[in-house]
């Protein structure tokens, strides 16, 4: 497989990835050690909230947009990294057996000022439920290398 470089992302550019299916086992477990509200890491408690079950956190619902990112599309990029997100948004709870999956198009590439070896891609990106919900959705922007001279 080649390597996508900066001049390869064009505005328009589309991805998608295939799903990951969330367990009630992860939800507990990340909350514990990242975001221990009732409504991550107790049924029972979560019952009673507002949400009226389990619900995972926000922040393992980003992880696992990263790791679906990762897996179908960063790593065939000459990737720098990013210096952030913006606009996230978490629409709807994400529930034991949600079954996750992204897509993003590319809506805006520059080239750094400061450093001529790099660009910038900024997409929307939207991550869904199995029922097509949308159940996160964010601004990223990711800095890629230009195509070596």
């Amino acid at each position: 497989m080649s390597t996508i470089y900066f001049e390869d992302i064009a505005v328009g550019d589309r991805t998608a990835s295939g799903s990951k299916s969330v367990t009630k086992e992860e939800i507990i477990e990340f909350a514990r050690k990242y975001d221990p509200q009732p409504f991550h890491t107790d049924e029972d408690a979560a019952k009673d909230s507002i949400y009226g079950g389990l619900i995972a956190s926000g922040w393992h619902t980003t992880a696992i947009l990263m790791r679906l990112l990762v897996d179908n599309m960063t790593n065939k990029r000459a990737g720098l990294g990013s210096p952030g997100c913006d606009d996230l948004r978490w629409v709807r709870p994400v529930r034991p057996g949600d079954a996750l999956r992204y897509e993003s198009e590319v809506i805006e590439t520059r080239k750094s000022e400061s450093r001529p070896d790099m660009g910038i891609i900024r997409a929307d990106v939207k991550l869904f439920n199995q029922n097509d919900e949308v159940v996160l959705t964010l601004k990223s922007i990711g800095m890629v290398k230009t195509r070596p001279a």
